[in-house]
């Protein structure tokens, strides 16, 4: 019984518990950001989140929030990809359902090696995020579920708007958007995780066969 309601919610848990750690993390950073290298502590409008897996601060002091950190993101990891692996049983179309597996699977490792020294190939996860949840909108739209349409496109916003000022070199507005994304896309999964059923994607795939 407790391992059938741990797996029923198991996105929900993991996420939770990413949230929870990552912010034990930022109270344990010890200080500085790009923007001002002495600043004490951890600054959620000036540092970005991959600070709190440098082994080091910025300031040079050893990070202790690091460990934390790391188990923060190998649970948000292990949350996105059991995510994507579910919503893939729900679309009806066999190449999407494929594809959705796919970056389920690959997120479990990409997004943890953006807590590691390969941090430039973790990265990968966020882009492969990204293509997952804009195909799973795609789908979304076709529906009758309205909320989840808006949190859909709210979500994408988000994340196109911290990659045009990270590109322009606007650190502070990227840095806040950083934050802002991630939690969107929490907030997002979770709810098409307990919100979306198979029976919502079959009228569109009818209707495109008819």
């Amino acid at each position: 019984m407790k391992k059938s309601l741990f797996k029923q919610h198991a996105v929900l848990a993991c996420m939770a518990i990413s949230v929870a750690l990552i912010v034990l993390a930022s109270q344990l950073y010890p200080g500085g950001s790009l923007l001002d290298k002495h600043a004490a502590g951890f600054d959620w409008s000036k540092n970005f989140i991959s600070n709190l897996f440098a082994p080091q601060a910025i300031n040079g002091l050893a990070n202790r929030g690091r460990v934390w950190a790391v188990a923060g993101m190998a649970f948000q990891s292990f949350g996105y990809g059991i995510f994507f692996i579910r919503m893939a049983k729900k679309i009806p179309s066999r190449p999407v359902s494929k594809i959705l597996k796919f970056i389920g699977t690959a997120n479990v490792l990409f997004i943890f090696l953006i807590a590691t020294p390969l941090h430039d190939l973790g990265t990968l996860s966020i882009l492969l995020t990204l293509i997952g949840l804009f195909i799973i909108t795609v789908f979304v739209l076709k529906t009758k579920r309205h909320l989840l349409k808006i949190g859909c496109i709210i979500c994408l916003m988000t994340f196109y708007c911290f990659f045009f000022f990270f590109g322009f070199g606007n650190l502070i507005w990227a840095a806040i958007l950083q934050k802002v994304y991630n939690l969107s896309a929490i907030l997002l999964v979770i709810a098409l995780e307990y919100f979306s059923k198979a029976e919502d994607f079959t009228p569109f795939v009818s209707r495109k066969k008819r």
